[in-house]
């Protein structure tokens, strides 16, 4: 018998569905985030998508259990900012887990939890221009 692992935590995967994925080059990039890190560079996780064909992509992940936020940006014009229109409006593809939102997201509005099991999540991206 191998030794007992006081306090330590168990994988769970998540796996990501992007639905609405537009074919306009550039590079997708799924981040996985905890709340330290939430809306920073840095991610638990992350995986990109090269020159992304139109639909749906699954991405997947096998994390630590625990509360996450996933973004999705898609830097269609490969520019490496994400641009943003008159009034603060996303031009680039974008997602984000959680309930549809109305201004400015917050790490508790689109946490998700992944417990034992692991957990399955869809993401419809939204393009601005």
């Amino acid at each position: 018998m191998g030794p007992l692992l006081l306090g330590a935590t168990q994988a769970a995967p998540l796996s990501v569905t992007l639905e609405g994925v537009e074919a306009r080059g550039g590079t997708v990039y799924v981040s996985v985030q905890t709340e330290d890190q939430f809306m920073g560079e840095a991610s638990i996780a992350s995986e990109e998508i090269p020159s992304p064909r139109a639909g749906a992509h699954v991405v997947s992940f096998d994390l630590p259990q625990g509360r996450y936020a996933v973004s999705v940006w898609h830097d269609d014009d490969a520019n490496g900012s994400f641009d943003m229109g008159p009034g603060g409006m996303p031009l680039d593809g974008w997602a984000i887990s959680g309930p549809p939102l109305m201004g400015m997201p917050t790490f508790e509005g689109t946490a998700i939890e992944t417990g034992e099991g692991g957990i399955e999540t869809t993401l419809r991206m939204t393009y601005g221009r």
